[in-house]
């Protein structure tokens, strides 16, 4: 059986995988407390991004991790719900379940909204290279979590998984985000159950895009976390390992 956070294969008889995948600069810490939950139920795989720029191979590198041919379930986190898209797209016929927390499904958009982002984005970054990626977290995260979160444990928490990461790690995701594809078309083939989660607070990755989301497609459930950010599975780590013991369960 695999060290859930070594990535190595695991046995053919193992329990029934689930791959868990970081969204931008998030490790494994932002599973932490749903891996304690699910272990029961499933083997985790946490996926690392390394230098990969692009979504599409975040995707083949995180199905390396599996053993070939097996059948797995696959949540992703924010950026990391757009690689599990994208593993959906690629390997269809062995996916199980499909989760997609605070995330989202369009191409970044031509014009100014989109010029916009990217400047948005490579602002950060420099500050990242300039001051450090604690600097950069500090004042990107209070966009990411709820406001009674600023300062807090979990709020030094992110920026500690930050600071694990370097600015050209950074710099690779961002390119990934910028260039990131779509998945409008893909929504209404996936057939997998899909657990489609967001904070109410979500200002990065809004409920109206989940709620988008669950009209393209059929069968889909929309869970809710209320007093919630876009960091979910740190900020309310029970609700959503809650959550996630339904969807694989029902």
């Amino acid at each position: 059986m695999t060290n859930r956070k070594s990535g190595r294969l695991l046995d053919a008889d193992a329990k029934p995988l689930l791959l868990l995948i970081p969204g931008l600069l998030c490790d494994g810490a932002v599973w932490t407390e749903q891996i304690k939950v699910l272990s029961p139920l499933v083997d985790c795989v946490v996926a690392t991004h390394g230098m990969a720029d692009s979504i599409e191979t975040m995707a083949v590198q995180a199905l390396h991790l599996l053993p070939p041919g097996r059948s797995f379930s696959v949540a992703g986190h924010s950026m990391g719900g757009r690689c599990a898209l994208e593993i959906a797209r690629i390997a269809p016929e062995r996916l199980q379940r499909l989760a997609l927390l605070d995330t989202g499904f369009q191409a970044r958009v031509s014009g100014t909204v989109g010029t916009a982002e990217a400047e948005q984005r490579m602002k950060l970054l420099a500050l990242a290279r300039s001051e450090g990626m604690r600097s950069m977290g500090r004042e990107w995260a209070r966009g990411m979590v709820h406001p009674s979160r600023w300062d807090t444990e979990v709020f030094e928490e992110i920026l500690q998984m930050i600071e694990r990461f370097t600015p050209d790690q950074f710099e690779a995701q961002i390119h990934a985000l910028l260039h990131r594809p779509d998945a409008t078309q893909l929504l209404p083939k996936i057939t997998a159950p899909t657990l489609l989660l967001c904070g109410r607070e979500d200002v990065w990755s809004p409920l109206a895009r989940h709620q988008q989301m669950q009209e393209l497609m059929s069968g889909s459930r929309l869970e809710v976390i209320e007093h919630c950010g876009h960091m979910s599975t740190m900020e309310q780590p029970c609700d959503v390992a809650h959550a996630m013991t339904d969807w694989l369960i029902f």
